[in-house]
């Protein structure tokens, strides 16, 4: 029904805006021919407008064919003809009389090359852009994640990795910030992990990796920034491209992106239904050390505990929305997000005992079946304000969001009557104030002033209970309430410059934060208040047109998550829970990075040297609770007595992170492409929690392979290889994981469809396998998120075609001081 009234929508606005505009009512066509100036091939997707002096406005435009030519029909009358390409100087036709047929004949564009240097590397599997502060990567050929996530897209994006829970890090480091468009967005949600696995893949344009943020950029992630930019096209017209996929085990979705631009307004949507079948499993074997109070070792406790994970996810997600342009220089944006999450998992737990010898002593097996319920309601709005072609800039955002989750679970343990109730509700409303200035000051200096304001809260109802012989009590020892609110109000100044072959951009960010963390069910009340100072700097020098060397410095925080300060224990099993804590403070880091990009022939390689210093920074630790749980009880038989494990987070003292990086990537001809990244990394970190000195010395590395070749009959292949090296903490030692993904890809009807076939982990490999290790316990532990998956994906683009393939160096001196 939605859908039905968003085309009502469009073809009513159609009618509107296609009666007359004040020219004379006679259609003419205007034809012509785009070449690019260097190489006299054709541009396709070349953009043309005709704007009308009179009106000061765009009437109407088009774009070119694969030949580079056009033909567009307009009313009669006096328009200022513009072509524009990307990376190519804007060429402008000023005052052109066409009231009949006319044909502008051939239009040469050369490459911009006279403003602040950026590069860009333009290919046919990924655009790596580089900036002063950030990497952009366009990853909408990747074929590996085609018909998948967008949690699939960033395991695929140099410097990022994604865990088997699927917990994003950049470069190693899991404190990642994570933006849509720029800013926080209900599409992250409560929680960014189920959140990403929901949003498809096709509705990414580009993710611009930000390892050292300006000071535009909020300061929370001590690692960085990972910025997800959604498709949307401004192109004259109606496009868009519409996908379909199919897979085993059971996946099934259609997603789509749609644009229709007329007149001054442009309509556009991003929608999509999947439905994803997730079996995975787990793994521990524990040991306990049963040494009492004197000292005395008596004999362990084995317990063995297996989980099997069926999970179904269910998700429907649309963003709609409409870009107004008021005149030649101000455009308002505004749009709705829709997102809804229908899932469903089922946990069976079996949990045996055994003794020396491994023989059972007893077994007890435990199901839980939970309902999930996510929906996100968000709407933006945006004012864009250009005062001249200098580059003066004012805009406004205003953004309010509200997002309920809420998990039901009925659990059942054998041999045991009673059934264990658990709900947990939570709702956060999300209010986001902004306001950007910018001021270019002669032709290579640009001055910007800026505030942020976000405002959180969130309610989390946990409420546990036991229900036998109709009887239900409540469970006040875990059950709670709790109220949390983040107020941070950010304002920011930032100048950047040239000189010659340097370029620079500093800035300076200050934040309030108000924390309010409020227990009501114990009645305690902590609030925490707290001002920060935040420099950046960002230094660039080009050497050659194919050489440079950046520099970053930025301070950054991370704020602990309301699950983190929440004090009361929620229990992944009778024997294992976890709990947070309220007292724990913000982490603060300060990181250094030092950048080299070099392109020889086919060959472009792009390396980083960084620097983390943090304090109080924030590590898991397991204990002994002290109390029991009894497993293994029938009629029967008593069961037995076994310690109950929590894991919570602290503050320790310091760490220090330092390593290397760089991709490589390799074009030997058109046909075939070969990309890799490697990260190695050393981190220390440094602190003791309740007498247990927990330094801990861990060096880590991964690296990830993409080579992509052209076989007979046009059919691409794609394989993607990934391999994480083992990972080491004070109590936790983790095992290297390999994995393996592998795509083929055909074009049909003149590349306007594509059919691809991909394997997701094809080993089955992707497991994390790790052991914990206290003075009172040794754990071996095994975790499958997801099992091996096949995908059989099919897209249509209309009035839209795969981008196409250069390689080539872009200035965009605009650009060159974005944050």
């Amino acid at each position: 029904m939605n859908k039905l009234l968003f085309l009502l929508f469009l073809s009513s606005t159609f009618i509107v805006f296609s009666q007359d505009r004040g020219f004379p009512n006679k259609p003419i066509q205007v034809s012509g021919l785009v070449l690019d100036q260097d190489t006299n091939t054709p541009l396709e997707y070349a953009t043309i407008a005709f704007y009308s002096p009179r009106l000061q406005k765009i009437i109407t435009g088009g774009i070119t064919d694969k030949n580079g030519k056009f033909t567009i029909e307009i009313n009669a009358g006096v328009y200022d003809v513009s072509i524009e390409f990307i990376s190519f100087k804007k060429k402008t036709i000023h005052k052109q009389k066409l009231f009949k047929n006319t044909n502008l004949g051939t239009i040469k564009l050369g490459l911009d090359t006279e403003t602040l240097d950026d590069v860009v590397v333009i290919a046919e599997k990924t655009t790596v852009e580089i900036k002063l502060d950030k990497k952009i990567y366009n990853v909408g050929k990747d074929l590996t994640v085609s018909g998948g996530t967008v949690s699939d897209a960033l395991d695929n994006v140099p410097s990022v990795s994604v865990d088997v829970e699927g917990n994003v890090a950049l470069r190693g480091n899991d404190n990642v910030r994570i933006l849509i468009n720029g800013k926080p967005s209900g599409l992250v949600g409560l929680n960014s992990t189920d959140a990403l696995r929901q949003l498809p893949a096709e509705s990414i344009e580009r993710v611009e990796v930000i390892t050292s943020p300006s000071a535009r950029y909020d300061a929370e992630g001590t690692a960085g920034i990972l910025n997800i930019i959604l498709r949307r096209s401004k192109l004259q017209g109606m496009n868009g491209a519409i996908t379909v996929n199919s897979g085993y085990p059971w996946t099934a979705g259609v997603s789509g992106n749609l644009n229709y631009r007329t007149g001054d307004f442009n309509f556009f949507t991003t929608s999509g239904y999947n439905y994803r079948e997730v079996p995975g499993n787990s793994l521990s074997q524990t040991r306990y050390l049963n040494i009492d109070s004197n000292g005395l070792d008596n004999p362990d406790t084995f317990i063995d505990e297996e989980r099997e994970f069926d999970r179904i996810r269910k998700s429907i997600n649309s963003n709609i929305g409409v870009e107004w342009y008021i005149n030649d220089t101000s455009s308002i944006t505004t749009s709705f997000l829709y997102n809804s999450g229908d899932n469903t998992s089922n946990t069976s737990n079996s949990i045996t005992e055994l003794d020396m010898n491994g023989e059972t002593l007893s077994r007890n097996a435990r199901f839980d079946p939970e309902i999930e319920d996510d929906i996100t309601k968000q709407y933006v709005l945006n004012y864009t304000k250009d005062f001249d072609d200098s580059g003066q800039k004012l805009t406004f955002d205003f953004q309010i969001e509200n997002t309920n989750e809420d998990e039901r679970s009925r659990i059942t343990q054998e041999n045991i009557t009673a059934i264990e109730i658990v709900n947990t509700l939570e709702e956060q409303n999300r209010i986001l104030l902004q306001a950007d200035y910018t001021l270019p000051i002669g032709k290579e200096s640009q001055f910007e002033l800026g505030y942020r304001g976000n405002f959180n809260k969130i309610d989390t109802d946990y409420l546990v209970q036991l229900e036998d012989n109709n009887t239900i009590t409540t469970n006040t020892d875990l059950s709670n309430a709790l109220a949390y609110k983040e107020h941070i109000n950010a304002v920011y100044s930032q100048w950047g410059s040239k000189w010659g072959q340097f370029s620079y951009l500093l800035g300076l960010r200050m934040e309030n934060t108000q924390i309010t963390i409020d227990q009501k069910t114990s009645n305690d009340l902590n609030k925490k208040n707290y001002t920060d100072l935040f420099p950046t700097i960002n230094l660039g020098y080009e050497i050659s047109q194919k050489q440079s060397i950046t520099f970053g410095y930025n301070r950054r925080l991370r704020r602990p998550r309301s699950r983190f300060i929440n004090p009361f224990p929620s229990r992944s099993s009778v024997t294992n829970l976890f709990q947070g804590n309220s007292d724990l403070d913000p982490s603060y880091s300060n990181a250094f990075d030092l950048g080299y990009l070099n392109k020889i022939g086919k060959v472009t390689l792009n390396t980083s040297i960084y620097y983390n210093h943090a304090t109080q920074v924030f590590t898991f630790v397991a204990e002994d609770t002290g109390e029991t749980a009894i497993i293994g009880a029938d009629e029967n038989n008593p069961g037995t007595e076994v310690p109950v494990i929590k894991r919570n987070p602290i503050n320790l003292s310091s760490s220090d992170r330092y390593g290397f990086e760089f991709t490589l990537t390799y074009n030997p001809n058109r046909k075939w492409r070969i990309n890799g990244n490697f990260n190695a990394f050393h981190n220390s970190v440094q602190g003791e929690h309740n007498g247990e000195n927990l330094d801990a010395e861990n060096f880590s590395w991964f690296a990830r392979l993409s080579n992509k070749i052209t076989l007979p009959a046009k059919i691409n292949w794609q394989t993607n290889m990934m391999y994480v090296g083992p990972n080491k903490t004070a109590q936790n030692e983790s095992k290297a994981v390999f994995s393996t993904n592998l795509a083929f890809s055909k074009d049909f009807f003149k590349e306007k469809a594509s059919l691809t076939f991909n394997i997701s982990d094809v080993f089955n490999s992707r497991k994390r396998m790790s052991t914990s290790t206290t003075p009172t316990f040794i754990s071996e532990n095994e975790f499958q998120w997801r099992e091996r998956s096949f995908n059989l994906s099919f897209t249509y683009r209309f009035n839209q075609k795969k981008k196409r393939q250069r390689s080539q160096r872009e200035f965009n001196g605009n650009n060159e001081f974005e944050g």
